[in-house]
């Protein structure tokens, strides 16, 4: 494989990098997204809570993700804004059946958006009403209400009901992240 890598960069198709922060509330379901997301041999098949932050790639038809997948538990919320700087998209994912917590939710988003190292990108931000399954979940349009991002209007955003333990949903979101990634770049 090494050989084809520096082929393909040398005849320019090598799949451009793109380093993606992937943020939202503890067990909303961001590492079982990006382990969905990536190939299926190189799945993990225990996820367990994230501590601190994780780095996971995997790959599109042309883009190649390195996602920062960062905790969402209340002490190390903190460190997203480190990481602000890098990421060049952001994916947020909602725990579409906790009703109780969308407010806290609500809050950390406008916490990012109105941070200096995100205020004034345009950065696209993947939104992922996830855990669609569950019976009490609320559909993508009303966490899109709660959330008020109707509201950004200096980003590109997208909303997708997502289930990731099946993977339904997800790669939706990846083309339009992707779509809107390379509308950047060129």
């Amino acid at each position: 494989m090494g050989l084809l890598d520096r082929l393909s960069g040398l005849l320019g198709l090598k799949k451009k990098e793109v380093h993606v922060l992937c943020l939202g509330l503890d067990n909303s379901g961001k590492t079982t997204i990006i382990n969905k997301l990536k190939p299926t041999n190189a799945q993990s098949q225990d996820i367990v809570p994230t501590i601190g932050f994780s780095i996971q790639k995997f790959k599109s038809s042309s883009l190649s993700f390195t996602v920062f997948d960062m905790s969402g538990q209340g002490r190390y919320r903190n460190l997203w804004e480190h990481y602000y700087k890098e990421g060049q998209a952001i994916i947020f994912v909602i725990d579409s059946s906790d009703k109780l917590r969308m407010v806290v939710a609500k809050e950390e988003l406008r916490t990012l958006l109105n941070h200096p190292d995100i205020k004034h990108r345009r950065i696209p931000i993947l939104f992922f009403a996830n855990k669609m399954d569950l019976r009490d979940a609320l559909t993508s349009v009303k966490v899109s209400q709660l959330l008020c991002l109707e509201d950004i209007k200096d980003k590109p955003w997208h909303i997708c009901a997502s289930d990731a333990i099946k993977g339904e949903g997800l790669q939706e979101g990846v083309d339009w992240l992707q779509d809107q990634i390379q509308a950047v770049k060129t």
